[in-house]
């Protein structure tokens, strides 16, 4: 392995990852790279080979206890040659004393297992367009812009679906141009969140929470305004049946598939509450 170096992403890298992680049918958001960033800006490694960007990881750290690895890739060219596990190896040395969650692709997931991860549920991606629903709101709430309520309200909301506080990484998720952040609204309480933002493939829908199935159809239908042709993707736990069965009521089926995985017991998280999660990469 001489030659192989490791070291922090810059700006030019990260776009780089995310042409990669297009490249592997992931479908990432245009802009995600963004948000990605000030999340935890040390959290994303490349490794070289004599200079030449080989493989990447991220191992984004979340507050004192939390981490998360995403992006993990190896190169076509590079790969069956170690240069991967040295990548994951320091990834996880970053996050070294933390609960670490990850979603594992189907082919992946025994090697995660070797390595101490244990599945908690499955991110099932339905995609498709939506059959009609009528107006986008419902009895006793309203959708409104998530920028016209408190960030505070937004980030505590966050804080029931998410195990640690991300105000940075949320901020500028819910924020970037190109993107829209519905809210559902009932009586002064936040009772539901959608963010959609642009891809190369499905314009994609995450993070989802609900109070009620009615609440997310009536986020997803507002949401899917904001397409260019009302193709959308939301990745489900199925950990919460009630937003498999919305989800494929609606008309959506599945095409992807990736394991939720923790290193430790699941984080408690409101299941019954999350339609939709936010990232595949950063959790």
């Amino acid at each position: 392995m001489t030659g192989f170096e490791i070291g922090g992403a810059s700006a030019a890298d990260m776009e780089l990852i995310s042409r990669w992680a297009d490249e592997e049918g992931w479908n990432p958001g245009h802009s995600d790279r963004f948000a990605f960033a000030v999340a935890d800006p040390g959290g994303f490694l490349v490794g070289r080979i004599d200079g030449e960007p080989a493989a990447c990881i991220s191992a984004v750290r979340y507050g004192s206890a939390f981490g998360f690895i995403g992006f993990y890739i190896a190169r076509p060219a590079f790969r069956g040659r170690g240069y991967g596990i040295r990548l994951w190896r320091a990834g996880m040395e970053r996050l070294g004393g933390r609960l670490v969650g990850l979603d594992g692709v189907v082919d992946q997931q025994d090697n995660y297992r070797k390595s101490g991860f244990r599945s908690a549920w499955n991110n099932v991606r339905h995609e498709g367009a939506l059959r009609p629903n009528g107006p986008g709101g419902g009895a006793g709430f309203e959708v409104v812009d998530a920028a016209t309520l408190p960030f505070g309200l937004l980030a505590a909301y966050d804080r029931r679906f998410f195990p640690a506080p991300r105000d940075a990484f949320l901020s500028a998720w819910t924020g970037l141009p190109g993107r829209t952040a519905l809210a559902a609204v009932r009586d002064g309480r936040i009772e539901g969140l959608g963010v959609i933002r642009p891809c190369s493939g499905a314009s994609r829908i995450g993070p989802l929470y609900a109070s009620t199935p009615e609440v997310a159809s009536a986020l997803l239908h507002r949401l899917a305004e904001h397409t260019p042709d009302g193709v959308v993707a939301v990745d489900v736990p199925d950990a919460n049946p009630a937003a498999t069965a919305l989800l494929a009521g609606l008309g959506l089926t599945p095409s992807f598939e990736a394991a939720r995985m923790y290193t430790g017991p699941a984080p408690e998280a409101e299941l019954a509450g999350l339609y939709g999660v936010t990232s595949l990469e950063l959790g």
